[in-house]
């Protein structure tokens, strides 16, 4: 059979012709062999229909979309930052953060205004957890010295404009690391690795799980849906680019220079369509490579923007520069987490960038150091 080649990916209602299962496979199988990819003249051909939103249903009309479980844990840590960021103006309770952060009775013992079994801590590495509950530790420490004006050795806050920031006496601002620290160890982590992963991949994907209780989905169609939950864009996006959430919002900021959003966007819509209709899954296999490298892209191109932003910043106003530069140092940290046989930059780069040319002490940092940051960030990813 004359492979076809798929050049074109449509945010509208798109037809793609392909061989599809009957004549061609067993219907019970969940991939082609070698064999069926042969036409021997009795395989059918169908058309891939791309709708234009993340909008996927049965035969009956069922929608089979769900990913309830990404959307909780979006929303535990929206709550969760925003009581990390009252902590420049009260001392922050410590036990409140890890109960946040590990949600062990449903509703973070009253501090979440919603309940849900999810958690975030149960979703990092253990190395990890450690990581994230010092920085938790640190965040409340520091708060209690609030009222103080941050400096060299002295947490406290400072502010710009009208933005106020709480800092570490070393001039990390902890709620950046946590929460941009997250968004890579959870959301980026648990959707690239994860849920793209042989594991959640390699599954069935021909009969619904449990018609009984309303889920009309296969398993298959449920972890991609997982990971597109945790992307956090709305059904009908990048037309719609209200209410983004986590990194949907810095895809939607670096789109000018990558053209992210639609390149993410397409290739989510077009690999569900290819599972939901039963296509080859070498076609989404490729929706998935295309998704871990322009997120990858996306991460490290809003690193060089706070760099560029905290060099901007260098010596006029320490709120700005202290600020843009946690965040900057979050995004690299992020780059970890990503899939070691699709990620570009290797982990040697990542910790060069982090310890030598970023260090532990932001109130050390040198424009040199920062400039060599991205230089390499933009010979990596050739921005």
């Amino acid at each position: 059979m004359k492979n076809v080649s798929f050049l074109l990916v449509l945010l509208a209602a798109t037809a793609i012709v392909s061989c599809k299962k009957k004549g061609c496979m067993d219907e019970t199988a969940t991939n082609y062999s070698e064999e069926a990819k042969k036409d021997d003249g009795s395989c059918t051909y169908a058309e891939l229909s791309i709708p234009p939103t993340y909008s996927f249903t049965d035969a009956s009309g069922n929608s089979t979309v769900s990913y309830g479980g990404q959307t909780d844990r979006l929303n535990q840590l929206e709550e969760m930052t925003t009581y990390m960021k009252s902590g420049t103006t009260t001392a922050l309770d410590a036990g409140i953060l890890n109960a946040m952060f590990e949600n062990t009775d449903d509703n973070a013992s009253g501090n979440f205004t919603f309940s849900s079994s999810k958690q975030l801590k149960n979703k990092c590495f253990a190395t990890d957890v450690a990581l994230f509950e010092g920085y938790l530790t640190a965040l409340a420490t520091a708060s209690i010295d609030f009222a103080e004006e941050a400096a060299s050795g002295q947490a406290g806050t400072l502010s710009s404009g009208s933005s106020t920031y709480l800092f570490g006496a070393n001039g990390m601002e902890y709620v950046q690391l946590v929460e941009k620290g997250l968004m890579g160890a959870v959301f980026l982590n648990q959707a690239t690795n994860v849920y793209f992963g042989s594991s959640k991949m390699d599954v069935d994907n021909s009969t619904a799980v449990s018609t009984g209780e309303g889920k009309h989905y296969t398993e298959m169609e449920h972890h991609w849906d997982e990971a597109f939950g945790y992307f956090g864009a709305p059904i009908d996006f990048p037309s719609n680019t209200d209410g983004l959430r986590f990194w949907t919002k810095y895809c939607d900021k670096q789109d000018a220079s990558l053209g992210s959003n639609a390149t993410i966007m397409n290739a989510f819509l077009k690999g569900r369509a290819v599972i939901s209709q039963g296509f080859e899954l070498s076609m989404r296999d490729a929706q998935i490579e295309i998704i871990r490298k322009e997120w990858e892209r996306v991460s490290a191109s809003q690193a060089v923007t706070y760099l560029q932003g905290a060099i901007d910043n260098f010596g006029t106003d320490n709120a700005k520069f202290l600020h843009e530069l946690s965040e900057a140092y979050a995004f690299v940290l992020s780059l970890k987490y990503l899939p070691l046989d699709t990620r570009v930059i290797n982990y040697s780069e990542i910790e060069t960038i982090l310890n030598d040319n970023i260090g532990d002490d932001f109130w050390a940092a040198t424009v040199p150091n920062l400039n060599a940051a991205i230089s390499s960030l933009n010979s990596i990813y050739g921005f």
